[in-house]
């Protein structure tokens, strides 16, 4: 499939599609229709902001900070709305969580987040050509590869920590921020954009592909370096980044069915049935990315690995997070053979088993092995424990200089 296919053949495909996971064929004309669907609460409250100016951003400023209450009634009506949408959080998000932050990406070295989380999920936003070909018009791809490194890595990092998410916190209002910033973008590339072809720049779709690149993309780059996450953990994380999901203003029906990795896969075959494969946009900003990304880190206080040995660790993941037919189309050429991928998943994989060990754990383990599950009653009292050696939670690596 791709863009330039009518809408009723990408009805057709995604329809066979879901009928083969679930039958519910209704999604697909849901899918369908948000190909060409923005964001009207954020459109709203930008087009307010440009008529009204200073009073406008006054009072978002205010409500992002203190809440919609404290306006007394005072806020234009577009800002307002969009207030009140970001506070009525989902019945499904437990504000303990918030409190808590992604304790699952919190516990991941800030080395690894940085080259597997965030260059898999900008590779991944790149490998939609429309987003490609928006993000090329505002800068050139060498020059602001770095910048939006940088600029990724602050917002995640904010929207991650413990209270980051509750109302006023940073990354709670630069969430909202960006949403507004993708506003303004599509506004300004609406001017001469063919919507037919590519579809809304940076709509509902290209979203929902952000968000994945943040959950399920992450967590499989990861996995590339010997860092995985329990069942349980998925949920919690899933469950965190939803919350993300309704402050970036992506449709509730795309991601609610998303609470795990298998979820978020049958999302992703769902979204790659309406996408047209990365095209010489994609490939010229996931370059300029990977050589930003090994510059900056071979020169971080404190590195170990050289350039050329962090290039080509960030291919060897994205390659393994993508798969080679992607991975071909991204531009991202395979590296020269080394022992360096296996060496790193081998530490990773020691570390966090001593990162999480204890005698009573190891001592169920143990038992396991000789007889079989235990009851629940005397694994309950090990909160988190593994049941098995190596538990596979995120810790640190003994190449992690962060």
């Amino acid at each position: 499939m791709t863009a330039h296919d009518p809408p009723c053949t990408a009805s057709r495909q995604l329809t066979g599609l879901d009928a083969d996971h679930d039958g519910h064929s209704l999604r697909a004309d849901r899918m369908v229709s948000l190909l060409t669907a923005g964001d009207p609460l954020a459109d709203a409250a930008v087009a307010e902001l440009d008529l009204l100016g200073p009073q406008a951003w006054r009072a978002l400023d205010t409500g992002l900070r203190h809440g919609v209450a404290g306006l007394d009634g005072r806020s234009p009506e577009a800002v307002g709305a969009l207030l009140r949408h970001l506070e009525t959080t989902p019945a499904r998000i437990d504000p303990l969580l918030l409190h808590r932050g992604d304790v699952v990406s919190l516990s991941v070295p800030p080395l690894w987040f940085s080259l597997c989380s965030i260059t898999s999920a900008l590779a991944h936003t790149y490998a939609s050509p429309a987003v490609a070909q928006l993000l090329t018009r505002t800068g050139g791809s060498a020059d602001m590869a770095t910048h939006r490194l940088v600029e990724t890595w602050v917002w995640a990092r904010q929207i991650i920590r413990p209270g980051g998410l509750l109302r006023g916190g940073p990354g709670y209002v630069a969430t909202v921020q960006l949403r507004l910033r993708h506003a303004r973008m599509r506004a300004t590339a609406l001017k001469d954009w063919d919507t037919g072809v590519r579809g809304m720049p940076i709509g509902r779709l290209d979203l929902t592909r952000t968000w994945l690149g943040f959950t399920l993309f992450a967590f499989r780059a990861l996995s590339a370096v010997g860092i995985d996450i329990t069942p349980d953990e998925e949920r919690r994380l899933y469950q965190y980044w939803s919350y993300v999901a309704h402050l970036l203003g992506i449709d509730e029906s795309l991601c609610e069915d998303a609470t795990d990795h298998d979820g978020a896969r049958l999302l992703q075959e769902r979204l790659d049935a309406l996408m047209s494969a990365p095209d010489e946009n994609s490939r010229a900003l996931t370059a300029a990315m990977i050589d930003a990304q090994a510059r900056a880190m071979a020169a971080a206080p404190g590195a170990v690995l050289s350039e050329e040995q962090l290039r080509a660790i960030t291919r060897s993941v994205l390659r393994q997070t993508f798969g080679d037919e992607q991975g071909d189309r991204l531009g991202v050429t395979v590296p020269p053979p080394t022992d360096l991928m296996p060496l790193v998943g081998s530490l990773n994989r020691e570390a966090r088993y001593w990162q999480t060990y204890s005698p009573a754990s190891a001592g169920a383990a143990r038992r396991r092995a000789l007889t079989g599950p235990e009851p629940e009653p005397i694994t309950a009292v090990i909160p988190g424990a593994a049941a098995q050696r190596p538990r596979r939670t995120a810790g640190h690596s003994g190449l992690s200089a962060a």
